[in-house]
Order: C-alpha cells, then structure tokens, then sequence
C-alpha cells in the first residue's frame, strides 16, 4: 500500500505546489502590472506562468523521486526523463523571459519616440535579435538534452577529432545559407531596409512585412507576398522610398495637344490639391517638360507623407485634371491632324 501511497502523495502534492505559485505569480505580476501601466513588462511576464510551473514541478520531482519510490524498478528512465523535461521547459522559460523584455523595452522607445523610421528600425533588430536568441537557447537545450545519453557523449569525443574537416564541408555545403544569415545582421544593423519600408525590387512595388535571418517578404500593392533571400538586399539595387523618412514627391505625365492651356492647369492644379486630405502642402509645381512633334509633355510634382498617399494624390490629380480638360478644354487633348497642312508663304 505505501508503495502506491507515497508516490501519489508526491506527485499530488507537487501538482498542488506547482499550481498554487503559479496562482501566486500571477497575481503579483498582475498587479505589479497595475501599478506600473507605464511599462508592460509585467504583463508580458504572465506568459510565463506554465513554463515556470513546469520547470518547478518537475525540479521537485526530479528531487524527490527515487525517495517518493516513483517507478523503482526504473530509477535511470525515470530521472533522464524529468531531465529531459526540465532542460526543455527551462529552454522555454528563458525564451519566454528574454522576449517579453526585449519585447517591453521596443514598446516603450517606440511610445517614446515620434520618429517612425527610428521606430521601425529598432523593431527590424529586435525581432532579429529574438530569433537569434530564440535560436541559440534551442540549440544549447538540444546538445544539453543530447548529452544526458551516455552514448551520445562516446559519439561527441570522437567527433572532435573530425570536427575540422566537418566544418569545412559544412561550410560549403551551407554556404548560401551562411550568406543569408550574415545578409540578415547585417540588415538588423546596418539600417538598409527595415519592416514597414517601402521599396520596389523587381520592379514591384510594395511594403516590407517580414523580415528573418534567411529571407524577407514584400507585400504588394495588390495583397501579394514577394519573399526573397535577405542576401538580395545586400548585394543587388533596389528603391527603398522610405530611406531618409518616410516624405515622398511624386509626379503626374500628361501628353496633350500643343495648344494646351498650360498656365490655367497650373491655377487648376493648386485648386485641385486644396480638395485632397492626402497632399501635405510641402510642394506643387507644372511644368512641360517636352515636346514631340504631335503632343507636348506635362508634368505636375506634388508631396505627401509617406508613399501610399503620394500615390493617392497623384492618382487623384491624374483622374480630376483630366476631367477638368474634357469639360472646359477639350482642344488641349492629343488628336491626329487629317486636314491638308497650311500652304507655305510664297509658295
């Protein structure tokens, strides 16, 4: 009967442990959170709760078991597998700590600061920085889990010896991914691209959504997604709109007929753009720019804020002057002349 009896009682006791510190955590974190609403560090600290009550249960077990008589016929199984279990959970709690700090410390510079590129820079390293972190704690579990077999420790000594010539075909055989990951720091931190910036690679337009330590999405103007090796951005030319902030100048082409009312497009224009919310004053401007033999070329240049609303700005003076000119001057549209050309003086 004790057999039975005691092993119950510890693992039920452990159970009751484990959940009454979780509670307990939780409720400080709660209102350490309430207390300081200013930082959110507390409230990311409550993801914490399982992988903490994990890692305690199982280091009382991993204590108690062999005096508890818990499967004494099978003493090693069960200690290597509490082991096993606690590096795992212990490699969770650590990721789960480490991001909710970096993840507190983004929120609060980016409360702080009003300067959006500034803001998407950081959140560009941050969010490589976690995946390196999150990367190497899963390594250092995996070895520290393999290492708890004693054969495992036989293979790695004798590994050792090899180990040079191993890295050099592993080199080789990984070196588009090795390229790729350095291509990746050297983004977080040399600033060249970051999340939310606009850019045109391959002649597509669009925001970049994604960035990892191997590769980098572009959503598109048009909901699709470009991924593509980070390693790109580092050695090809591509647009990024939003270097330097996020402002933006656009210019609308018209091709119109020689006659083309010029200086009244220039009053329209500025009549025009008082009606879009999306133009931020900071400059307009027409001009022709060129001439064929059977049209000129007009450009208008106008600003906005950032790349989606000088898009929509230009868009809409593209569509309004356009109908302006059907409606009050129609002659200024491109035609092709049929008529007999005007006889030469003299002739």
């Amino acid at each position: 009967m004790d057999t039975v009896l005691r092993p119950a009682l510890v693992i039920g006791g452990t159970l009751v442990v484990t959940l009454i510190a979780g509670r307990v955590l939780d409720l400080l974190l709660r209102r350490a959170d309430a207390r300081h609403p200013e930082t959110p560090l507390w409230g990311l600290l409550r993801r914490c709760r399982v992988p903490f009550q994990l890692v305690l249960g199982t280091s009382l077990l991993r204590g108690s078991y062999r005096q508890a008589g818990i499967l004494p016929d099978h003493p090693v199984g069960v200690g290597r597998f509490l082991t096993l279990v606690l590096i795992a959970s212990t490699a969770w709690l650590a990721v789960r700590i480490a991001t909710a700090a970096v993840d507190s410390a983004y929120a609060r510079y980016a409360a702080a600061t009003e300067d959006d590129a500034r803001v998407r820079r950081v959140r560009t390293q941050v969010t490589l920085i976690q995946r390196v972190v999150t990367a190497v704690v899963v390594v250092v579990a995996a070895a520290a889990m393999l290492l708890t077999f004693p054969p495992m420790r036989t293979v790695g000594a004798s590994m050792l010896a090899s180990a040079g010539v191993l890295g050099i075909v592993a080199g080789i055989a990984a070196q588009s991914s090795l390229s790729n990951l350095f291509a990746g720091l050297q983004i977080a931190f040399g600033d060249t691209v970051r999340i939310g910036d606009t850019v045109v690679v391959d002649k597509e337009w669009g925001r970049v959504e994604e960035i990892t330590l191997t590769f980098l999405t572009v959503r598109t103007w048009d909901e699709r997604r470009i991924t593509m090796p980070v390693s790109y951005f580092t050695s090809k030319p591509y647009e990024n709109w939003s270097r330097g902030g996020a402002q933006m100048t656009g210019t609308v082409f018209w091709h119109l007929d020689h006659s083309a009312p010029v200086e009244l497009m220039r009053d329209q224009l500025r009549h025009i753009l008082k009606d879009i919310p999306e133009w931020d004053g900071r400059g307009a401007s027409l001009a022709v720019t060129d001439t064929t033999p059977h049209t000129v070329q007009i450009r208008a240049v106008v600003t906005a804020k950032d790349a989606d609303d000088v898009w929509t700005v230009r868009c809409a003076v593209r569509e309004r002057l356009i109908t302006w000119l059907l409606t009050h001057h129609p002659y200024a549209l491109p035609r092709i002349a049929t008529s007999e050309a005007a006889p030469r003086p003299g002739a």
